[in-house]
């Protein structure tokens, strides 16, 4: 018989407006082409115990993670660092024709990944592993959205009291 999980409380928090473009290079239809979204984010996090003013999380703790999306995502060009196309959008970057970002994987399930990371960092260091984030959504429109679910090594489940 498997023990049930410690009890933990939850929340979430979403930033939006983040317009952006990006390419799918390998893709071999029209998401190949730059083309672009407003990109919106949702957080889940989750504590076991509550903070001093009974919050799983101060939302207002959250703004160098917002000001991280608003650099990354805020009429900004996304491209693989593979694309083949690099060196061609670094030059448009260095004339001013673009603000290029350079991801492992600009896709909805890498952008997850990736901002799902800069919420624990920020969780690790701001709560001392109290609270972490076990639910990044990165949205592209209202039809499509993917996810990146993992709970962080450093958050070790307490037992309930």
């Amino acid at each position: 018989m498997t023990a049930a999980p410690p009890a933990a409380y939850s929340c979430s928090k979403q930033f939006s407006g983040y317009p952006c473009c990006h390419r799918q290079w390998r893709h071999s239809g029209h998401c190949r082409f730059v083309h672009g979204y407003s990109r919106s984010f949702t957080f889940w996090f989750r504590a076991h115990q509550r903070d001093a003013n009974g919050f799983v999380l101060d939302f207002s703790g959250l703004q160098a993670l917002e000001a991280q999306l608003a650099n990354q995502f805020d009429h900004t060009f996304l491209v693989n660092a593979d694309d083949p196309l690099l060196e061609h959008w670094r030059e448009l970057d260095a004339q001013g024709g673009l603000d290029l970002r350079v991801m492992a994987n600009v896709g909805m399930e890498g952008s997850a990944e990736l901002v799902w990371g800069w919420a624990n960092a920020l969780l690790q260091n701001q709560e001392s592993g109290r609270a972490c984030c076990w639910k990044a959504e990165a949205r592209e429109n209202e039809k499509n959205a993917a996810c990146f679910e993992a709970v962080p090594a450093w958050f070790e489940p307490r037992a309930s009291s």
